[in-house]
């Protein structure tokens, strides 16, 4: 990456940043109930770790 990172294109890594987030912990009793034990982060929409795959921004 270069010396000066472009505002437009910083905004595109965040926006990439936050999808790969954790749902919120209270949507698991949301949708499963109360005494169900599961981790929020099968809830997130997309998977993806820096090591894996590469954003194409």
């Amino acid at each position: 990456m270069s010396r000066y990172t472009h505002p437009s294109r910083k905004k595109r890594l965040f926006k990439r940043l936050r999808q790969t987030r954790w749902a919120p912990f209270w949507t698991v009793p949301k949708i499963y109930g109360i005494g169900r034990k599961v981790h929020p982060g099968r809830h997130t929409e997309i998977k993806r770790s820096w090591r894996r795959v590469k954003t194409k921004v």
